[in-house]
């Protein structure tokens, strides 16, 4: 039987922007080198990923920064 490969690398996926869209895309600038219309662009396009091929690590502190925003979140 063949070993079941350890995933090293997560997408963050921003689902939704959540009441508070204007805090959504601070935290996407901030995660990312977005400027403010690339990051509103990607806040209004959802489901769009955020940081993709990061470590778990990353991924989870994304994942929490953008839930306490208000966005919801998928780490694939």
């Amino acid at each position: 039987a063949e070993a079941v490969e350890e995933q090293d690398e997560f997408d963050v996926i921003l689902t939704g922007a959540g009441e508070k869209k204007i805090q959504v895309i601070k935290v996407v600038r901030e995660l990312t080198s977005l400027g403010l219309k690339e990051a509103k662009d990607l806040v209004d396009g959802t489901p769009k990923p955020v940081l993709e091929k990061v470590a778990k690590e990353a991924a989870d502190k994304a994942a929490e920064s953008l839930k306490a925003a208000g966005a919801s979140v998928e780490v694939k």
